[in-house]
């Protein structure tokens, strides 16, 4: 008792301390709804997240004059995914490990820094990268979500640390956070992930003063006879069956969260079972919510107002956590007030927010599991050969696991009335096995990648790239239609942003910055920068000159297991800024290190290779790319110098290099699998070493060959 008051009479002197930086970064919940002009105070620009800035001295005409204004280097090299946020000249952005920088928008000098320390080895339990999306700014303070489920309040001023609390159970759940926090009516709202390691979903309302949790909203039910949270659990847990508690559940509210000042309500996007397939956490069926819904919350309270599912019975990884947009619609002559959706399903939805009525949902890329949704039912009309539970063979389904379009943020131009978002037209292909439930493993009932019979990196990054289908996509929401499309090079892109100078930015695979026309999409400007602009760009002002800035670094899920791109990278990620007539200029990129000189193969047996092959795919695959390439942010397994395969199992079973983010496995790889595990390995780099003895001439004539039968199986899918 003396301690919990002991805290409090610190977080409040803390509190009070912040309060008297006046000033600094001091938004309330109206300043966020109508912004000052200049400003990019929230995730989404303010609370409708149309992402669309007012400021138009960056334009068509004077595009062209765009250059680099500053370039500030993290402290890691990785994924960037957070939107820069800036109040009062001040850019406050977040790199990977979940550290929060301080920057001065206009020259990108370092105000203060955060590091939350992190545990490397928690990366383990991070499904698609050790990401961040950014933070809230609120009250004189700056909100972070760390990787190992921690709220965390910091001085807007100062950068110290005013309160931290932990929002999940992470000492017997595999619980993260990367998305960002929102802040409104003196709440901070989070929630987390953790669906695919088998955790149970829920959002969570913190006081933005004391930390102190104010509600906690479950998006999926718990075990029945320990009773329901709310009247919502309980009518959510008869479209359950058997016992799904005891598989998590999943519902993982991981990104996207939208406070409606208009209507005074919360939107939550939810996302996928746990695990993936159906037919083990609720075996007789069911709709499973709310898997895969939009649903509508009381801000003050948590109370359950409406819901909508998007893909009811979710068994393919659709997760409805994509940004939500929210805006207003004359449909048939009358005013409506909607948010607009495209998650990764395939299809752009139009949802009445007063109601949670569905008013369209219209395919926006390649949807095979469902032909369509009906209006008066509001439910999907689903295809027999997407249904891959309970079947033997391996299914292909499009869109994929990873999102006809996934977390990259949408922009909205009132200007054309169009959306703009990116795009995959991948397909999945799907193959019941076992469920095994290990901690700190992906546990989907599942194979979580088909084999691919392909021995040559090179021939996959030619296929990968190609059967992608990426492109850019201009929709138009009235007309329910696309208005233009351009094709991107590669899976990896970034989020987008439109402006009032009628162009839109975004960051491509090809490691460029792009400028296009909103109304045509003709490419206006380019800029190199050195590594994939993933994260979604914003656009400030300070001292009467605009600004656009972006975080660089290629990651996440897609770059991870798919970007199979090793070229030299910069030392760091970064955050980049440009404005007209800036002339800074970015440092050579070092050249790529040596290969390593791992031992020839010891082990040739067929039987034990093809399990540490089964090995890899459900263990490293994640992290390290198809046959251990890597993706030079991330170690090539193949090309490792002989003391990583001297101390193999140290390093894999054992976690010595843990607290380099090399978790170790000794909860689920046993001493045989280890030694299986690496004779695979070794095989992949005695392929590798032959592969790179071939001539230059002979590995030109392969890409055009590669490149022409990409196309062909692009084409025939």
């Amino acid at each position: 008792m003396l301690a919990s008051l002991l805290h409090l009479i610190v977080v409040l002197s803390a509190s009070g301390a912040a309060a008297q930086s006046a000033g600094v970064a001091n938004l309330d919940t109206a300043s966020i709804a109508k912004p000052r002009t200049g400003d990019w105070p929230s995730y989404g620009l303010d609370y409708r997240e149309q992402r669309f800035s007012a400021l138009d001295a960056i334009n068509v005409d004077t595009v062209a004059r765009l250059g680099l204004a500053w370039a500030f280097d993290t402290d890691y090299l990785g994924g960037m995914e957070a939107t820069p946020v800036v109040v009062d000249g001040v850019m406050y952005v977040t790199g990977t490990w979940s550290v929060v920088y301080a920057l001065d928008a206009k020259t990108g000098a370092l105000k203060w820094k955060y590091d939350p320390q992190v545990p490397k080895a928690w990366g383990k339990m991070a499904c698609c990268d050790v990401v961040n999306r950014g933070v809230a700014v609120y009250a004189g303070k700056v909100f972070v979500g760390s990787l190992d489920a921690r709220l965390i309040a910091l001085d807007a001023a100062t950068g110290a640390k005013l309160w931290d609390v932990q929002t999940a159970d992470t000492q017997h759940h595999p619980y993260t956070i990367t998305g960002a926090p929102r802040a409104a009516k003196g709440k901070v709202f989070i929630g987390n992930g953790g669906a695919e390691f088998g955790v149970r979903g829920f959002v969570s309302a913190y006081d933005a003063g004391t930390g102190a949790l104010v509600w906690r909203f479950y998006t999926v039910p718990g075990n029945p006879a320990n009773g329901f949270e709310n009247d919502a659990m309980e009518m959510a847990a008869k479209t359950w069956t058997g016992e799904w508690w005891k598989y998590g559940g999943g519902g993982t509210a991981w990104d996207s969260i939208v406070y409606d000042p208009e209507l005074d309500r919360l939107y939550v996007g939810v996302g996928n079972g746990s695990p993936w397939n159906r037919r083990i956490r609720s075996p007789q069926g069911g709709d499973n919510l709310f898997l895969s819904s939009i649903v509508a919350l009381n801000p003050d309270t948590g109370q359950y107002l409406w819901h909508y599912q998007e893909t009811p019975a979710e068994t393919w990884d659709y997760t409805a956590t994509q940004q939500i947009v929210l805006a207003d619609m004359t449909i048939d002559g009358a005013s409506r007030k909607v948010l607009w959706h495209a998650p990764k399903n395939g299809f752009f939805f139009v949802v009445d927010r007063t109601s949670g009525k569905l008013l369209s949902a219209t395919p926006y890329t390649k949807v095979t599991w469902a032909t369509g949704y009906d209006l008066a039912t509001g439910r999907p009309q689903f295809t027999s050969e997407a249904q891959w539970v309970g079947r033997d063979d391996v299914v292909t389904v499009y869109p994929s696991s990873g999102g006809g379009h996934n977390w990259q943020p949408m922009s909205f131009s009132p200007t054309t009335g169009l959306v703009y978002f990116t795009s995959l037209g991948a397909a999945n292909q799907f193959k019941e096995i076992p469920y095994e439930g290990r901690r700190g493993e992906f546990n989907l009932g599942t194979e979580l990648v088909a084999k691919i019979p392909i021995d040559d990196p090179q021939l996959v990054q030619a296929v990968t790239r190609r059967v992608a289908r990426a492109e850019l996509i201009a929709w138009d929401p009235t007309q329910r239609k696309v208005a233009w499309r351009m094709p991107l090079p590669g899976a990896v892109n970034g989020g987008t942003l439109a402006t009032a100078g009628n162009l839109v930015f975004l960051g491509v695979h090809d490691r460029v910055l792009l400028a296009l026309r909103a109304d045509t999409g003709t490419v206006t400007w380019r800029f190199p920068t050195q590594d994939v602009p993933q994260s979604a760009p914003s656009s400030y002002l300070v001292d009467g000159e605009q600004y656009v800035a972006v975080g660089v670094g290629g990651g996440g899920g897609n770059g991870l297991m798919f970007g199979l791109d090793r070229r030299s990278l910069p030392a760091r990620s970064r955050i980049l800024a440009f404005k007209l007539d800036g002339g800074a200029q970015l440092p050579v990129v070092p050249q790529a290190n040596g290969f390593g000189d791992a031992p020839p193969p010891t082990v040739r047996d067929a039987a034990i290779v093809t399990r540490g092959e089964e090995l890899y795919r459900s263990h490293c695959f994640r992290c390290h790319s198809i046959g251990g390439a890597g993706t030079g942010r991330v170690a090539d397994l193949r090309r490792l110098p002989r003391a990583f395969y001297d101390n193999f199992d140290a390093i894999v079973v054992d976690g010595t290099m843990a607290p380099t983010g090399m978790p170790g496995f000794a909860d689920s790889i046993a001493p045989n699998d280890a030694a299986a595990l690496k004779a695979y390995l070794l095989i992949q780099a005695e392929e590798d070493r032959a592969l790179r003895e071939q001539p230059q001439w002979w590995v030109a004539l392969k890409q055009t060959y590669y490149d022409a039968v990409a196309t062909v199986i692009a084409w025939l899918l």
